[in-house]
């Protein structure tokens, strides 16, 4: 092995050679019971950022950990259309070569599409690659592959022939920047101050009595159709059945009696309807039969026609005409306050949605849409989750999906936009021109909410009712998310009937985050039932966002971006790998810093330097004696390490990542590399040791074992060292998972080689104060607070003087001081606290162990007094847990052992130096 490790040489080295032994393939006949997950889709648009390695590597810890357990393993990869993001970055693309889209015509731009995607989209697979994920290449899916299309299709046909898809005019989220529209969970909602406007609307009959309506979008009142009051209210009630004269118009609109659209206490208590642009007054349109009368155009400017059709003031209609709307609000409050109608303006906070891709301010539109009527799906996906067929991980997301899915509206899956799904239907133009539901131009056609769909799964010859075979295709594809609701199943190659999809679903665990959660994860949930009869998924585990060492959301703007192949390539990538792995707390967002990842990828090294001195002790006799006759360092820590297998598989069972690669780190950096290397060195530095060769069998088996322990989760540097070990297989990646073995778990010498580390770490400790350095031998006494423990420590006397450096070793229960001496306490196991004593003369300044006592003792005191105060108040003690409490009883007297017997050391040192005692 080469003195240093270095990634760069050993990470695409191993990975390629995975590959080329097909260690990641999955086989519907395989041995084993399955195991599969499906990998959230990225955006063929992305590059992997952190948000996209943390998901991954918790996916191929899982992946790695269960396919050496020796299950059948299946990780499917694949990539996103991603309707709106892709046709973006390539429409930037046109405009930047001096054309656009409409120049090209539909069918050319989708080629382009498919070229950009060819040379450009499979770049964040490469990167998925670099990470270490060991996904099923062999079975990589595209969202808008020949077989997912298939899917999307069969799935699109079936709900409209279940009346599960309709298509019909209705107020969506419209994005007036993509030209499209939103589902109600594509829009996010920002928190803003706005005004609200008191407008008064004069009755018909008595032009002196107006009625007073507050609204924050005083431009909309030109569309109003009515005016709503509570019909309980006693200001406004007598009113009901009226007509009110609504300003800057020629038009009257009746007032209604309404008890859910008005709150009574809010604003006057008086409404304005506008059926085509709020979502509450167009379900109140239908309820009172109110008109529709639209003012906004797509790209969220005042129409002209919209304008006329409102008899809107003329002079006004040329001012507004093609207007951005908030120009038009500035114009309309304008022409209000001119005419006497405006009463008052406030501040008044509101929530602003907008579009989650390009953060434009969405407007409700009016418009033909295709929806899924989503309640009929909705009942079983709750259930599933309610009976615990799902597992939702952590559970607090549990009452999140359960009260989003209860409160869920119908699906708006139509977007006009040309890349993606196009949606299965086609339209008679013959029928439609006889109706007057399809509406022709050059080049284009435009279809009214009443045209009459011809929906299958292939264009079809002819029309049904008519005969005639010119037949236009509806121009909208389908939301992104359409698709991607079928990929637990259409990956697998439903429709058809396919091994694999009969072996690997319902996959088993799904990873992902919880800004996704409503948008992806409770639409496969709804899909999978329906078409699969089985929930997609058994566990969701849902893991938190990556921000930085402040807890700030990263953005280029802020300049805190931590790119991941920027730290793969600085520290490689085990080290990322496991800073995301151990940082990953259930609920509780990543703090990450590069302090964090460099700090792991010093632990690779310790790995490393560990690894070279074993294969330097490696050449000897080795002895495979049962592990009761071998030394008890030996049997020390593969009890420790049993105790750790236990703790890890326990760990990833309930998806706690961060406990698995703590308990991991802990074991291997304080236990194996600090304690358990230095106390065998002596066995192994004697030639004529008998403890020599059982030692070297334990030292090579139980790294080994760690080894494969360690792989899921740092997979490059493990192959790389285990397969220059001593090992059984070719590679680490399909070797057997450690299972822990009770037979070697022994509390009794675990507390011995405890005590022992105890008293090393102490002498440490009066060395490192002292600036004693490591080579002086020295003379040292222990006082130990029992019999057993001293029985101990002399049965291990040569032991902890060898490692300690100490020449001249004394164990007592009870031991005097020497005249010049330092000490340090011995804190047992179980808490018991014993002192030992090292002898100083020529060796250190007394004053300066002095001070460090009487630092000791004041800190000792405030700990003292704190405990006191806390153990003395009755509050404390009938609420705190009794483990709680039991503890701070024992570190109080710990404290007060300790700083009585720091107490009697100062004093001497005292004595010794001729000060006062």
């Amino acid at each position: 092995m080469e003195k240093a490790y270095d990634p760069k040489q050993v990470e695409q080295r191993w990975y390629q050679t995975w590959v080329e032994r097909g260690y990641f393939h999955a086989s519907a006949t395989g041995p084993g019971s399955p195991y599969a997950i499906v990998m959230p889709p990225p955006n063929i648009t992305g590059s992997l950022h952190m948000g996209h390695a943390l998901n991954n590597t918790l996916q191929d810890i899982l992946i790695r950990w269960r396919r050496m357990q020796g299950r059948n393993t299946l990780w499917v990869p694949g990539t996103d259309h991603a309707g709106i993001a892709t046709q973006n970055v390539v429409e930037k693309q046109l405009l930047a070569e001096g054309t656009t889209r409409d120049k090209l015509g539909r069918d050319r731009f989708i080629q382009k599409v498919w070229e950009w995607k060819a040379q450009s989209g499979g770049a964040i697979i490469e990167q998925l690659k670099r990470l270490g994920s060991s996904c099923d290449w062999d079975r990589l899916r595209f969202t808008m592959d020949e077989g997912l299309s298939k899917a999307v299709r069969e799935v699109f046909v079936r709900l409209y022939e279940d009346g599960l898809i309709y298509r019909g005019e209705r107020l969506i989220n419209w994005c007036p920047r993509c030209l499209t529209a939103l589902s109600d969970i594509e829009v996010e909602h920002e928190d803003a101050t706005g005004k609200l406007y008191h407008i008064r609307y004069p009755l018909a009959d008595d032009r002196s009595t107006p009625l007073t309506v507050a609204t924050t979008r005083p431009e909309t009142l030109l569309g109003d159709t009515g005016v709503a009051v509570h019909p309980e209210d006693p200001r406004y009630n007598r009113f009901i059945g009226k007509r009110v004269k609504l300003p800057l118009t020629r038009r009257l609109i009746p007032v209604v009696g309404d008890s859910i659209l008005v709150d009574r206490e809010f604003g006057t208590g008086a409404v304005k309807i506008t059926p085509a642009h709020d979502f509450n007054d167009f379900e109140a349109g239908l309820r009172h039969n109110l008109p529709r009368l639209a003012l906004i155009d797509q790209q969220a400017r005042l129409d002209p026609a919209g304008l006329r059709d409102a008899q809107v003031d003329d002079a006004l209609q040329e001012r507004l005409a093609s207007k951005p709307v908030r120009e038009a609000r500035a114009l309309v409050v304008d022409a209000l306050e001119k005419g006497g109608f405006l009463a008052k303006v406030e501040d008044h906070p509101m929530a602003l949605g907008k579009c989650y891709r390009c953060k434009t301010v969405v407007e409700p539109y009016l418009s033909p849409q295709w929806f899924v009527k989503i309640q009929p799906l909705a009942e079983p996906a709750i259930k599933a989750v309610e009976s615990a067929q799902i597992r939702l991980i952590p559970a607090q997301w549990t009452n999140n999906y359960l009260a989003w899915m209860r409160d869920i509206k119908d699906w708006c899956i139509s977007r006009q936009i040309w890349w993606g799904h196009q949606i299965p239907a086609w339209y008679c133009v013959n029928c439609g021109r006889d109706t007057g539901t399809l509406l022709e131009a050059p080049k284009s056609f435009t279809l009214t909410a009443e045209a009459k769909p011809l929906v299958a799964r292939h264009a079809p010859s002819h029309c049904p009712d008519c005969g005639h075979h010119q037949l236009v295709r509806d121009p909208d594809v389908l939301d992104t998310w359409f698709s991607s609701a079928l990929w637990p199943f259409s990956t697998l190659g439903w429709p058809d009937e396919t091994p694999e999809l009969k072996t690997f679903y319902p996959t088993s665990t799904l990873v992902t985050g919880f800004d996704i959660l409503f948008f992806w994860v409770a639409r496969m949930i709804m899909m999978g039932l329906k078409f699969m009869g089985q929930e997609p998924f058994r566990d969701v585990y849902i893991h938190a966002l990556v921000r930085d060492a402040e807890g700030q959301k990263m953005s280029k703007s802020k300049g805190n971006v931590i790119d991941p192949l920027e730290v793969m390539d600085k520290y490689g990538t085990d080290a990322l790998r496991f800073t995301l792995a151990a940082m990953a707390s259930p609920g509780r967002d990543i703090k990450l810093s590069e302090e964090r990842i460099e700090g792991y990828r010093n632990f690779a090294n310790k790995l490393w330097n560990a690894a070279r001195f074993i294969l330097m002790h490696r050449e000897g006799p080795r002895a495979d004696a049962p592990v009761a006759e071998r030394p008890v360092t030996d049997r020390w820590i593969l009890s420790r390490l049993h105790r750790c297998i236990g703790e890890v598989n326990a760990s990833l069972e309930a998806y706690r990542f961060d406990e698995a690669a703590n308990t991991l780190y802990q074991f291997i950096w304080h236990e194996y590399c600090d304690w358990y290397v230095e106390l065998v060195k002596p066995a192994l530095a004697d030639k004529a040791s008998r403890q020599a060769a059982p030692t070297r069998t334990t030292l090579i088996e139980s790294f080994e074992t760690l080894l494969r322990l360690l792989h899921p989760f740092m997979p490059f540097i493990t192959e790389e060292i285990w397969q220059a070990l001593p090992h059984k297989g070719e590679s680490i990646m399909i070797a057997p998972y450690p299972t822990p073995n009770p037979a070697l778990i022994n509390d009794s010498i675990e507390t011995e080689i405890a005590s022992v580390t105890s008293v090393v770490s102490a002498v440490r400790n009066i060395r490192g104060s002292q600036g004693i350095p490591s080579s002086r031998q020295l003379h040292a006494a222990v006082a130990t607070p029992a019999e057993t423990f001293k029985n101990t420590l002399k049965t291990h006397h040569n032991l902890i003087a060898s490692i300690a450096g100490i020449s001249d070793l004394a164990i007592d229960t009870d031991v005097k001081p020497y005249p010049h001496s330092a000490s340090s306490s011995v804190v047992f196991p179980g808490g018991g606290v014993g002192i030992i004593y090292v002898d100083l003369a020529g060796l250190i300044d007394v004053e300066k162990e002095k001070t460090r006592i009487e630092k000791r003792l004041k800190e000792l005191a405030a700990q003292i007094e704190q405990t006191e105060k806390k153990l003395s108040n009755p509050h404390f003690v009938a609420k705190v847990p009794p483990d709680v409490l039991k503890k701070t009883k024992a570190r109080h007297e710990e404290c007060r052992a300790e700083h009585e017997k720091l107490t009697g050391e100062l004093r001497r040192l005292r004595a010794m130096s001729g000060g006062a005692g």
